[in-house]
């Protein structure tokens, strides 16, 4: 363990390098809660979007990180801030007329448009969690309502009553001044209706923990801060939960960061220490723009779990979280191949390397050994060209690629198998474009078609590939790329491809000599 430790001291790798900031900050005495707090943040204004999952995927990430160079306990809380009033009704969720009935209530007072739980809060708040539970994440789940009615949070509300001068001077040099004359941090919960107000206070008496307004019909009512009857602002919800909670750790995306100030300075001002940050850059769709839960764009979690397994969406969320990263269905195959390619060089890594390997981030330590002989990007050709409809029918191919695999033995590959038939049915299949080959890409196609016919021995992926150079080289294509572009758009109607010796290996020789007789004859550009 010291060893390992020693390496995790001087790691590189982004985990360790948050973990040492956050032990840095007990290095002269252990926290007096007796752990460290981890803490995520998500607001269930609408469905958990693939980004929820990073933050919980990351932190989780610098978690293990921190066990290694650290004997302290640790937690991980994800808390929603489900007692938010419902600003606007969300794109992708039915019943929306039922539902602008109810703006401005707080999300667990508004009805479950999908009729499946207690309020649309519990509703999104059972999403996060299958969610999370999918992934096997170890975290403590807390409810902003919960937090706020129980009473846990009434010694830092009537803190903040206290120092509410002091909260709203932070806040007010943060504003524009026509926001300025009626912002308070404290959201008044309107004893009638329900509704979270954004009223004027008139007065916050200190003493007493009470704050007096007028309603939206000029009637003046006095509510204790406690016990839910009031909230508070998110801004100053996000600093006082840190003082009240004495969290250590939290991750936010780049669009928080002109916040953290504030969410410092209002920590501080109620007696806390502002925890660690760290701030990732946003996810973006096809389009470019940012994904937002309450458009539903951009890739859902079920979705990438459609067409590749967990664990690599881990990897997707390991990499450069300081670089905005646009998250489609296109980044698939190629986070598949990589992870799989970083699991294969595992074993042979020293233990700085594995420390800074992303699959040890991602299992914790203790990765698995992968079993995909053939890459994800291979099989989703195969799938083209051998127009399977199931995983059955790609095993045909496989097992005389590699006799050695079957389902039973190799279930990586199995699965992924699976994955490349629907995934090339659902995105590939109705985009793919062939075209026909020019008169020397013709004369080069015919050529190797020729070579494959001579072929005598096995079907060697090196060998084909050297074969195909040398046909590309005798036909005078400078630079080679232009002959396997040919050969990707002419046969497999698509713009890149695998090493295509492989290729030629796992479809199987005949099988490639057709394929160019077809492209040859005009049958797969017509």
């Amino acid at each position: 363990m010291s060893t390992l430790r020693d390496a995790a001291m001087k790691s590189k790798a982004w985990p360790f390098e948050e973990a040492r900031r956050v032990l840095k900050r007990y290095d002269r005495k252990d926290p007096e809660k007796g752990h460290v707090l981890f803490e995520t943040g998500y607001g269930p204004s609408g469905l958990p979007h693939i980004g929820t999952f990073g933050e919980v995927a990351r932190t989780t990430m610098v978690r293990r990180a921190f066990e290694i160079i650290s004997d302290i306990p640790t937690r991980l809380i994800c808390f929603s801030d489900d007692m938010d009033g419902m600003r606007k009704v969300p794109d992708n969720v039915p019943n929306a007329d039922m539902l602008r009935q109810h703006l401005q209530l707080p999300l667990t007072s508004v009805p479950d448009p999908f009729g499946a739980h207690e309020s649309f809060g519990h509703h999104n708040n059972a999403m996060l969690r299958r969610f999370l539970d999918t992934f096997g994440f170890e975290y403590e789940f807390v409810s902003a309502t919960d937090f706020y009615r129980s009473g846990q949070f009434d010694e830092t509300l009537r803190e903040a009553a206290r120092k509410y001068d002091e909260i709203m001077q932070i806040m007010l040099a943060s504003l524009r001044e026509e926001r300025q004359q009626t912002y308070s941090c404290f959201l008044p919960i309107h004893p009638e209706t329900g509704r979270v107000l954004y009223v004027p206070i008139r007065h916050v008496d200190a003493a007493r923990g009470e704050v007096t307004f007028d309603d939206e019909h000029g009637r003046e009512w006095t509510l204790p801060v406690t016990g839910g009857h009031v909230k508070l602002q998110w801004k100053p919800d996000f600093g006082a939960r840190w003082a009240a909670l004495d969290v250590d750790f939290e991750m936010y995306g780049k669009d928080h960061s002109t916040n953290t100030p504030i969410y410092d300075g209002i920590c501080a001002v109620l007696g806390g220490r502002p925890p660690e940050h760290f701030t990732y850059e946003l996810f973006l769709d096809q389009n470019g723009q940012k994904i937002s839960k309450s458009k539903g764009n951009g890739l859902s979690i079920d979705e990438w779990l459609t067409y590749a397994a967990t664990e690599t969406l881990s990897y997707f969320m390991y990499q450069k979280p300081k670089t905005a990263k646009r998250m489609y269905f296109d980044v698939i195959p190629k986070a598949v191949d990589e992870y799989h390619q970083q699991l294969r060089a595992y074993p042979g890594q020293t233990e700085d390397q594995k420390l800074a390997n992303p699959v040890w981030h991602i299992h914790g330590g203790n990765p698995p050994q992968s079993d995909l002989v053939v890459p994800f990007q291979m099989l989703l050709n195969l799938a083209s060209v051998s127009s399977a409809r199931d995983k059955d029918a790609m095993w045909g191919f496989i097992r005389r690629y590699a006799p050695e695999a079957s389902p039973a033995t190799h279930p990586h590959l199995d699965e992924a198998a699976g994955f490349a038939v629907r995934y090339f049915n659902d995105f590939v299949a109705p985009t793919r474009t062939y075209r026909p080959p020019s008169d020397s890409e013709r004369a080069a196609l015919a050529d190797l078609s020729a070579r494959l016919a001579a072929w005598e021995g096995p079907a060697d992926p090196e060998a084909l590939q050297s074969q195909i150079y040398a046909v590309g080289r005798d036909h005078g294509f400078d630079p080679m790329k232009d002959w396997f572009a040919a050969l990707y758009q002419v046969l497999l109607g698509a713009d890149q491809g695998p090493r295509f010796g492989g290729f030629i290996a796992l479809y199987g020789i005949e099988e490639t000599r057709a394929l160019i007789d077809r492209a040859l004859a005009g049958e797969l550009a017509a």
